[in-house]
């Protein structure tokens, strides 16, 4: 029995298991791929841009669409707060033309190990594994079924899963499937970033 199990261990799972953790919850993270951080890995061609040093204002004027979403976020872990977290990490980071924020390294790894240092020293509890569903008891959230078979408990699951985006990486749409299941509304995903053939 866990407090809080997260599907996914990429930079979005990670982050939530290693806060969860040092508010006192146990926390599982069940990963499908044999390595956290797979997508991570190979962001912004292996070097992975981590962060902009814009102010929030700036950032916003860039943002399509509704974005005031984000005024939360950013409010509460900003730019600045990311640099700080990965260097308190040991990352040493470095600002490029643009203001882009990558490792010193120029390796993406970097912040992926980091990160799975970050959770493992919290006491984040770590199983390669596919969830192949979350499970409700009574309306109530009970737990997961991994593809084992086994029922793993636990009162609060997180979906951090990623989109639908680069299938190779693990980002083959599970999450979607797993919220509809739970009776959320899924707005079919659709390209943003895509190649232009002429």
């Amino acid at each position: 029995m866990y407090d809080i199990i997260i599907i996914g261990a990429g930079p979005a799972g990670l982050m939530a298991a290693g806060s969860a953790a040092t508010e006192g919850k146990s926390v599982l993270v069940v990963e499908k791929n044999r390595l956290t951080g797979k997508k991570l890995r190979i962001t912004g061609k292996g070097r992975c841009n981590v962060t902009n040093i814009a102010e929030n204002e700036e950032v916003m004027k860039n943002v399509c669409g509704s974005g005031k979403f984000l005024y939360s976020a950013l409010g509460n872990f900003s730019g600045n707060d990311t640099m700080n977290f990965f260097e308190s990490l040991g990352v040493a980071l470095k600002t490029e033309r643009g203001g882009r924020v990558f490792p010193k390294s120029d390796k993406a790894a970097d912040i992926a190990n980091a990160l799975e240092d970050y959770v493992k020293n919290c006491g984040v509890e770590i199983i390669c594994e596919k969830v192949c569903a979350v499970l409700t008891e009574k309306g109530e959230i009970s737990g997961v079924k991994l593809s084992d078979g086994r029922v793993i408990n636990s009162t609060s699951v997180i979906i951090a899963t990623g989109g639908k985006s680069y299938p190779r990486t693990g980002s083959t749409g599970d999450g979607y499937k797993f919220a509809e299941n739970l009776g959320h509304t899924i707005v079919k995903p659709r390209g943003a970033l895509v190649p232009v053939e002429t």
